[in-house]
Order: structure tokens, then C-alpha cells, then sequence
């Protein structure tokens, strides 16, 4: 009788006073199962008009206890996964205390030399060496012709009068000073023909790679004569202004005229060997000192573990005809009228 006096006032007061506000009060039933929903929670209202109290009851669904425990193994999950993290990280440490994170997955698997030690370069890999083929015709020189030709000719020849003045014949300075210049041309023509390669939608017909090895030949080239001669504030500052000039000057020459571009590249190239060869002389001579050659020329062209600085100049040499002729080359096919993706690409051309 007295439930029944109760769900009558509940649904009376639900009726009468529909849902304006007031104060509400929880009691909620105890009893659980495991895996099931809790009963529902019941709100009582007490209402108050005109004096007197009325009761309405509210339902509420709890959550369940496997829900809960869901959400708590999750966050424990995650605190373990982050301080395992932390761990790894922390793991990383070098002995200067210094982080090297493995977050990104990127390491440097564990190269080794032919006789088992460990490969000490970043910057190339043994994959990337090889031996140079110093037979090649060192006396090769293209004649001009046209007026384009004769244009490259005597800009080259002008350009090398403020070197010849400045460094006269101190040629390991010389060298650091030309090769700086000489990595210019490739990366200059191998960007533009990518960016070429992009707009058309075009095959570069491997000419880009090409291109871009002999940057980074020549790039080698400068690293080897590094070791073998210290630059001065001065000469630094030199290469810095010459660098500057040179890029944007090449830049907007190989837009304007890429077969003129290429010209002037192989005729400096020409200018190159001419250098070298008076450096092996003085070598040869006694008025430069025959020092070993340095770890980073013995690792790049498959050195002799004794060879000299004569070997080494002997290899750099040989590399500036190779690009000699790519570069002719490339003027070459300019000048009749196509493009260089028309022509194989001289990959590995060393």
C-alpha cells in the first residue's frame, strides 16, 4: 500500500508540475553485477507548491563496471608506454650527455671496410667510391668555333688572370680556391633541369643525376684539399665573395643560354687540368713536399694505404677531364638543336 501511495504522488506531481525547477536530491540503489550495468540511479525532487512537497523521480543510467575498467587499463597503458619512452630515449644518452632520439627509426646500420673495420665517413659510402681512370686524354680541347664558343673561351681565359696574380704558384691554395667554383656549374644545371623536369612533367634522361654527381665530385675534391691545406681568414672570405658572385652570375647565365653555360664549364674544366698538371710538377720537382695522401682520398678512390699527395692530384685530375667532356658534351647537344634529355646521360662517368 505505502509503494503504491508513492508512485501514485510521484506520477500526480509529474503531471501537475512538469518540469519547472527546483532542488533534487540522489539516493541510487546498491546492488551490481560484474560485466552488467548498475541498476539505474534514481534523482527524488521535492517540489514545493503552494506548501506542499511534492516527490518526482528521475532514471539515470550509470556506467558499467566494464567500462570502467576499460578506461583505467588504458591510462595505465599509456603512463607505461610513455615511461618506457622516456627510458628508451634516456638509454640514447652519449658520454657527453648529449640525446640522440630513436624515436623516427632512423639509424645508421653498421658499415665495415673490406678488412673488417668500421667505415669511419658519413658523407659517402663505400658504394659511392671507385677508381679513377687517370688514361683518359688529358690533351682533349675543344676549338671555338662560333662566336658562343669564343665568347666561353675568353671569359674563362679572363677569369683565370685575378687567380694567376693572387696565387701565382701556390697551387694547393689555388686548388681549394678552383674547386669551390668548379661544384657550381653541376648543382646549378642539375637543380634547374629538375625544376624543368617538374613544370613539363618531362624524364630528364638521367641528365639531373649526372649533373648533381659531378657537384658532389668536385664537392669531394675541395674536402680532400682541405686536408691538405688551411685555408686563411682571408682566402675564406675570398671563396665566400667568389662563391656569391659566381652562383647567381651561372644561375642566371644556364637560364638564359645553357649550351654557352655548358661551354664555359668545360673550358674551366680545361683551365683545371692545366692547374694540376703544373701542381704535379712542383711535386715532382721537390718545391712542394710529397706528403701521404689523406684518409678521406684513400676511402674515395680506392687508394694504396701508402699513396701520396702525387697520387691523389693524379686521380683529381683525371676526374676534371672526365667532366671536361661531359660538359662539351652537353654544349654539343644544345647546339643541335635539342634537349638533353634527347641524349643518354653519362652516369658514373668518372
Amino acid at each position: 500500500m505505502m509503494n503504491n501511495l508513492v508512485i501514485r504522488s510521484v506520477v500526480r506531481g509529474l503531471l501537475v508540475n512538469g518540469s519547472r525547477g527546483g532542488r533534487y536530491i540522489s539516493t541510487a540503489t546498491a546492488a551490481t553485477t560484474a560485466g552488467v550495468l548498475k541498476p539505474t540511479e534514481v534523482l527524488t525532487e521535492f517540489r514545493s507548491r503552494n506548501g506542499a512537497s511534492v516527490g518526482v523521480l528521475y532514471w539515470r543510467r550509470m556506467m558499467s563496471t566494464s567500462a570502467e575498467t576499460a578506461v583505467a587499463e588504458k591510462e595505465t597503458t599509456e603512463k607505461s608506454v610513455g615511461k618506457q619512452g622516456e627510458k628508451e630515449v634516456a638509454s640514447l644518452k652519449t658520454s657527453d650527455g648529449s640525446v640522440i632520439s630513436s624515436y623516427w627509426g632512423i639509424s645508421r646500420p653498421k658499415i665495415l671496410r673490406e678488412d673488417g673495420t668500421e667505415w669511419p665517413w658519413n658523407c659517402f659510402m663505400p658504394w659511392e667510391t671507385y677508381r679513377a681512370n687517370t688514361s683518359i686524354d688529358l690533351s682533349k680541347h675543344h676549338v671555338p668555333k662560333t662566336f658562343l664558343d669564343k665568347v666561353a673561351y675568353r671569359t674563362v681565359k679572363l677569369l683565370r688572370l685575378p687567380t694567376d696574380i693572387f696565387f701565382q704558384r701556390r697551387y694547393g691554395c689555388r686548388a681549394m680556391m678552383l674547386e669551390t667554383v668548379a661544384a657550381v656549374p653541376g648543382m646549378v644545371a642539375g637543380m634547374l633541369l629538375h625544376l624543368r623536369s617538374l613544370r613539363r612533367f618531362q624524364q630528364s634522361g638521367g641528365w639531373i643525376k649526372a649533373l648533381l654527381e659531378e657537384a658532389e665530385n668536385e664537392r669531394m675534391h675541395l674536402m680532400t684539399m682541405v686536408e691538405l691545406v688551411q685555408p686563411r681568414w682571408y682566402e675564406r672570405f675570398l671563396v665566400l665573395a667568389v662563391q656569391g658572385v659566381f652562383f647567381n652570375a651561372y644561375f642566371v647565365l644556364y637560364l638564359l643560354s645553357p649550351k654557352l653555360a655548358h661551354r664555359i664549364t668545360g673550358y674551366l674544366e680545361e683551365e683545371a687540368i692545366h692547374s694540376y698538371t703544373e701542381f704535379l710538377k712542383d711535386i715532382k720537382n721537390g718545391q712542394i713536399e710529397n706528403v701521404p695522401a689523406p684518409a678521406i682520398a684513400i676511402d674515395y678512390w680506392r687508394l694504396p694505404n701508402d699513396a701520396t699527395l702525387e697520387d691523389v692530384i693524379t686521380v683529381i685530375r683525371a676526374d676534371e677531364a672526365h667532366h671536361r667532356d661531359v660538359n662539351h658534351f652537353a654544349s654539343d647537344i644544345h647546339y643541335q638543336g635539342k634537349e638533353l634529355r634527347e641524349a643518354p646521360a653519362p652516369l658514373g662517368y668518372h
